[in-house]
Formats: C-alpha cells, structure tokens, sequence
C-alpha cells in the first residue's frame, strides 16, 4: 500500500504530529508513505524515517491555485502508484478531491481518506458548503466522539459511516516516571521552591483556551501556584489582561512560562493539570497526556475531555469536572483538588491513567488508521 497524506503546512500541531506518527507506521509495515504540503520543520524528520516528501501549496485557498495543485497531485498519484490519499485538512482537500476522482476516471483505483480534526463552526451556508468537503471521503474520520456527533449533526452524514479513531498519546514521550534533574530544572525556570505545589495550565495564549477563568478561579486557593505555560502568538492584549487579572492575586500565585516543548517534563513538575477551555475540545489532547502521566486533572465538561474523564455520568468521572465557563463550579474542583495529600492525588488519578495508556495511545490511532486503509483497499 502506497499512502499519500494531505496537509496544509508540516509544523509542529497535533495533526502534523499525527501526521509524521501514521507515516512512521506506514513504513515500519514496509508500505509507502508519502506527504504533500507546503513544507516546514517536519520535512526532515520525514524523510529521515524514509517518507517522500512533495512541496506544493497545500495551504492556499485560492481556487486557481487549486486547480494548479489538483494537477499536480494527479500527477503524483498515478506516477507515485498512490492507493490511498488522505486529507486531513480542509483547504487542500479540494484539489486533493478532484485530483482523486481525476485519477479515478483514468483508472487509478485511489481512494480519499478525511480526518476531521477540529469542529469547524458554520454561520452561513456557504462555509457549512466549505467544511463539508470534510465528509466526502470515501472513508471519514473523527478524531472524537464528540467530533464524530458535530459532523452528523452539520452535515447530515450517517453516524456509521463515520470511524472514530482518537489521536493518541505516544507512551515514549509520555512515560510514567521522568528523571529527577529534569522536573528540577523544569520547576527552577518556573522560579517554585520545592515544596510548592504547582497547578499546570499548558496551551496556547488565547481566549477560548479559558486561562481568564482559571486565574479567576484562583481566588482563596493558597496551597496551589498556577503555572501558564503557552504562546501568546502575537495575542499582546490578551497577555496584559492576563497579567491584570494575575495582579489581582497574592504575588507569585499566577506564573507565566511561555511555550516549552518539553511538555513531559512540565506534566512531571506539577501537582496536577488544569484544562478549562471555555469552548469544546474537540479530542483534549492536554487531558490525554496529563492522564498518561499520572496527573489528576480538572477539565470543563465538555467536548473530548467527557469521553477520556468518562465524564458522561459525573458521579463516575475519572477527573474533576467543572461547568465550561463557570469560575465558581471551577474554583470549586480546584479546592477539591487543593485538599488533596500527594498520596490521594495520585491514587485519584490512577484510573484515568490505565484508561489511557490502554485506549489512547499513538500505537492504537496508528493501528485503527492502517484498518481503515486495508478495508478500503480489499472492497
């Protein structure tokens, strides 16, 4: 099998993650494995694991350009062999469509894969018109159930029709247990002292994400210092409300770090995680590698987090849940976990924990993902 992966730009996201992970999987089963976009820092690791890279304006939603790209593509697939094209993204899925039913009417047998990533919102027809491109795959993917409800939902697409297959956690860079000097020097950049415990809040510096609510909710919780740790991407008013709102607060109570990609060792550092994103994740990658890790976490009830917490029955919810948006339901679960001894945060923790290295990992989304591949191919 010779699959080739569609996305805009090869960066660091989730979906470029994913991306490098399937391609990774692809050749360790002695298939091809092959990408389209506009190039990034991925490209190298890429092709240091043996994918074949092409670079072409993957990113651009200019339809002249697509129809450039469409030919290129085609060109690719028939020269390239390609069986399956997956497209995880949706301004190249257009070209990458057409390119597919090109190919077919020349004989190819090529099949379109999509992944819907992210809930792409719709306030006209025109763009419900635009992300519906999404589900014109001869297979559609979901990366949650969640995500799998909004397509049926916006699109009227038939629930069985639709696989879900949760991004995953990869347990190598994501362990149990990490080296002592490394939580040391993570917690001496973030300026705690030994004994402070540190609640962790990780992810870019915007909005939705709900670092307001979060430094809201700090009020009257002594025992706990919340570390911010994310890009701002350019977002310079928000950082100043931000460092308003945290000066509101007892001094050193709200510390912001900046983006770090040595995320294990941040998860490691802290006391536990915080995820209160004011709007649906639509997996909760945060959610995921926290529990990976043994860390208690607070989450917004909605979105992903539900189906990894198995918050869909609160009572039996394998994290704590606060209401999306609701300071007070959130300094709430905060307090609750405030009150909590070392021991009793991480036995608290330990059933989210096997969940998700048993269900969530990046061997089980690469594993689904080829499944999908090899039913498309033998019907």
């Amino acid at each position: 099998m010779n699959v080739l992966q569609v996305l805009p730009a090869l960066g660091s996201g989730g979906v470029e993650r994913t991306t490098v992970e399937i391609a990774h999987a692809l050749l360790k089963k002695k298939h091809g494995a092959q990408v389209a976009s506009r190039g990034g820092p991925l490209v190298t690791p890429l092709r240091d694991l043996g994918a074949v890279c092409h670079t072409l304006p993957m990113h651009s939603k200019n339809p002249f350009t697509w129809r450039l790209t469409a030919m290129a593509l085609t060109a690719i697939i028939r020269s390239q062999s390609i069986d399956i094209v997956h497209v995880r993204s949706r301004a190249p899925a257009f070209p990458a469509r057409w390119a597919v039913e090109k190919a077919k009417k020349r004989g190819h047998n090529v099949k379109l894969v999509t992944t819907y990533h992210g809930i792409y919102n719709a306030k006209s027809d025109l763009k419900r018109k635009y992300n519906a491109v999404m589900t014109r795959g001869d297979a559609v993917i979901a990366n949650s159930e969640y995500t799998r409800d909004h397509i049926v939902k916006e699109h009227g697409l038939d629930a069985d029709f639709i696989d879900v297959i949760p991004r995953g956690v990869n347990l190598d860079l994501f362990p149990t247990t990490v080296m002592g000097h490394l939580i040391d020097s993570t917690r001496a950049r973030w300026g705690v002292g030994p004994d402070e415990r540190v609640l962790l809040l990780p992810g870019r510096l915007t909005r939705w994400k709900g670092q307001v609510e979060a430094i809201k909710a700090m009020k009257g919780i002594d025992n706990l210092t919340l570390v911010i740790q994310g890009d701002a991407q350019g977002r310079d008013d928000y950082v100043q409300e931000l460092h308003a709102l945290a000066a509101t607060l007892p001094t050193g109570r709200v510390i912001f770090s900046g983006p770090d990609s040595g995320m294990a060792s941040s998860y490691a550092a802290s006391f536990g995680v915080i995820v209160p994103s004011i709007e649906p994740e639509a997996f909760g990658r945060v959610t995921a590698e926290a529990c990976a890790m043994g860390k208690p976490v607070i989450a917004t009830a909605h979105g992903g987090s539900i189906e990894i917490l198995k918050a869909q029955n609160p009572d039996n919810a394998l994290g704590l849940m606060a209401a999306p948006g609701n300071v007070g339901s959130l300094n709430k679960q905060i307090k609750k976990l405030a009150a909590m001894s070392a021991g009793e945060a991480t036995a608290f923790a330990k059933p989210a924990m096997a969940r998700v290295r048993d269900i969530y990992t990046t061997k089980a989304m690469c594993a689904a993902t080829l499944a999908v591949y090899d039913r498309l191919l033998t019907k």
